[in-house]
């Protein structure tokens, strides 16, 4: 007789499982549809970011002893994170090098000790925070600015108008915590 109440929870569980996927899936459908990338660009994006993840973590030293993530909008590569010395530094951006998919690399890597699961926390925090304000604006399309902050610094990309560009500069500015603000944008 306890089998028929594990099944009846474990099937809600289940179902609660599908109905979080379903809602996810429409979110990245609506996410999609609202960016001002072609598919194909978003496509290539994702790629671009597999593609020059792989090809960092195929280099020993950067694997071993780096904390480097890429994002990429609109073929517009960006390194964010952590490097021993300027060499490795220049060794993430000439792994990007090979792929022909991307147009420009801002290479924002800072050449200090890797930052601490507290600080990474905290860039969380200050991401949705900026985001959230972002989002709030009238005078910004806050779908389209990709936020990535590292280490305090928040890094802005997306394609947008100039004005958009000063405006979401000056909100990401006045959020409490962020200690800089860094344009990657590309105008429309």
């Amino acid at each position: 007789m306890l089998i028929r109440p594990v099944a009846v929870l474990l099937g809600a569980l289940l179902l609660q499982g599908c109905a979080a996927a379903v809602v996810a899936g429409t979110a990245g459908a609506i996410s999609a549809a609202d960016d001002r990338r072609t598919i194909g660009s978003q496509l290539d994006d994702n790629n671009i970011e597999i593609k020059g993840m792989i090809a960092i973590r195929n280099i020993e030293r950067l694997a071993d002893h780096a904390n480097i993530s890429l994002i990429s909008v609109n073929g517009v590569a960006l390194m964010v994170g952590q490097v021993a010395n300027v060499e490795m530094k220049q060794q993430a951006q000439h792994a990007l090098k090979s792929i022909p998919a991307i147009r420009q690399i801002h290479n924002q890597l800072r050449v200090i000790s890797n930052i601490g699961v507290a600080t990474q926390t905290h860039d969380v925090w200050l991401t949705s925070k900026v985001k959230t304000k972002l989002l709030a604006a009238d005078d910004v399309s806050g779908n389209n600015i990709k936020v990535v902050t590292e280490n305090g610094e928040v890094f802005l990309m997306g394609l947008v108008s100039q004005a958009e560009a000063n405006r979401a500069v000056d909100i990401a500015r006045h959020v409490n915590g962020v200690t800089r603000v860094v344009k990657a944008f590309e105008y429309l």
